[in-house]
């Protein structure tokens, strides 16, 4: 059987894998029934400029220096590379002021050389391979390079066969790994963020222009864009002001951005910071898939910045989640056996802190809610099925700072849903975190007292009845992928709670 794929407004023919759903899980989201209300029109593909590609990296110390997943992907059926790409990259400046509408007019203006890297990491068999690379922004908001991206939805990314390609974007990301090998990276030079934006565009073109090289031959169809944080702040930027001039990447996944994009240019260039409130451009035809905390929505000021889904654009705004959260540690040894899901229920009940925090740190579900997004983003891309809509959190904004609106559990009302919300053995929070550094963004987690939890789930069976109920509502609002769905339903089968 094949199916059609949407994919730069022309048709292309792809084998449809079939999947073995549970039968408790068989409901199908309200959205694939749905099609995109796109222009039926795609404007011509305009490339960036293709950079020179060397590698695989060896040398130095023997290993990537990067932070992400720390078990053996060879035992996942992956493989990793690293690759260096140079090239001349050019900073940008607005034609018009900036508003907060995102429609922005940038035009290039200085250039300077740069040689940066990218980390792949990629189906070791190309017949797992499903046509689409993800291309993560490296996240270097704690000095170096970071993957939260593929860290929260490795293993999508694994079971369904994509390639997820890291580039170090930015000048700290660059320099932190010449300190940590500066024999393996002696060649890198950066030259500072303002040619952040270019150099992202020719990442991505690489992965299309030099893919016998960068995918040792695996032919991508679709390349899409994610970012996390201060990654998500800099994909703002891009998509409003970059992916007009150059449509490198086919979609974006937009996860805890804020009110605002990062700088368009940044000293020593001419300095143009964004506008509060920026809203992304509704104009584009590159889907985007935005996926927000509670920390984002409040703390960091995204609500002034929400906007109604459009026909390219869904906001999803998660229950229970912070910006950062217990499973960044947990995720790292997760190589998707389903162990990790009964560690992870058990960690709302005892939750782990962070030093220098005062309260333990958020438990919430929100990389299984990633999970999905990077499906629906794909779906949407290679489909024009769109991804379901997700109600908004609620808040009060009648006091004199918004709040949010708490269920009878102490957990936000509205949102997407998942089952540690909904079936809840804790309070989960984006907010109230109190400490040093970045504490504020982990949330917290309070943990129901014996006697609640027993008066919520008198028997094992039934708090295992509650949450398979719950979770088989996330799949079927188009929130939770059936094979999660699995691995959630077996811990609570697994665990001690209603004993």
């Amino acid at each position: 059987m094949t199916m059609q794929y949407w994919w730069k407004g022309r048709v292309r023919p792809q084998l449809l894998a079939a999947a073995a759903l549970i039968p408790l899980m068989l409901a199908t989201p309200s959205a694939v029934a749905a099609q995109s209300g796109g222009t039926g029109s795609e404007p011509p593909v305009r490339a960036a400029a293709s950079p020179s590609v060397t590698g695989p990296v060896t040398g130095g110390n023997g290993a990537v220096v990067l932070q992400g997943t720390a078990f053996d992907l060879a035992t996942v059926g992956y493989t990793q590379s690293e690759y260096f790409l140079s090239g001349t990259a050019a900073s940008y400046v607005p034609e018009q002021p900036l508003d907060s509408d995102g429609r922005w007019q940038v035009t290039p203006a200085s250039t300077a050389p740069y040689t940066t890297r990218i980390v792949v990491d990629r189906p070791a068999d190309p017949a797992r391979f499903n046509g689409t690379v993800v291309v993560e922004w490296l996240n270097v908001s704690g000095g170096l390079d970071a993957a939260p991206e593929w860290i929260y939805t490795h293993n999508e990314l694994i079971r369904e066969g994509y390639a997820w390609v890291g580039v170090s974007a930015q000048a700290t990301g660059v320099a932190a790994t010449k300190t940590a090998d500066p024999v393996r990276y002696a060649g890198l030079s950066h030259p500072g963020d303002s040619y952040s934006y270019d150099i992202f565009s020719q990442a991505g073109q690489a992965v299309r222009d030099s893919a016998v090289t960068v995918l040792d031959g695996l032919r991508p169809r679709t390349v899409q864009a994610i970012g996390e944080s201060q990654s998500a702040f800099r994909l703002t930027t891009y998509i409003n002001a970059i992916q007009p001039l150059v449509s490198v990447y086919d979609g974006f996944l937009v996860h805890s951005r804020r009110d605002i994009g990062a700088p368009l240019s940044q000293a020593p260039q001419e300095d143009v910071p964004t506008p509060q409130a920026v809203r992304l451009r509704t104009d584009l035809h590159a889907p985007v898939l935005v996926v927000q905390a509670e920390t984002d929505v409040i703390a960091l000021g995204s609500l002034s910045a929400r906007q109604a889904d459009t026909s390219r654009i869904r906001l999803w705004e998660m229950a229970g989640t912070s910006h950062a959260d217990a499973y960044i540690g947990l995720g790292t040894s997760d190589d998707g056996s389903g162990a990790t899901g009964l560690r992870a229920l058990n960690a709302m009940l005892t939750p782990p802190t962070r030093t220098g925090c005062a309260s333990p740190i958020n438990t919430g579900q929100a990389h299984y809610v990633l999970d999905t997004a990077t499906f629906a983003l794909n779906r949407w891309v290679t489909t024009g099925i769109p991804p379901a809509r997700a109600p908004r959190l609620q808040v009060d904004t009648s006091g004199s700072a918004p709040a949010f609106v708490l269920d009878a559990h102490g957990n936000v009302a509205g949102g997407l849903r998942t089952p540690a919300v909904d079936a809840p053995v804790a309070a989960l929070s984006g907010l109230g975190q109190s400490g040093a550094s970045f504490c504020f963004l982990f949330g917290t987690t309070t943990p129901f007292p014996a006697e609640k939890l027993a008066a919520l789930y008198p028997r094992h069976a039934s708090f295992v009845a509650k949450w398979s109920a719950a979770t088989a509502q996330g799949v079927a609002a188009g929130f939770i992928r059936p094979a999660d769905a699995a691995e959630l339903v077996r811990a609570a089968t697994q665990s001690g709670i209603g004993d």
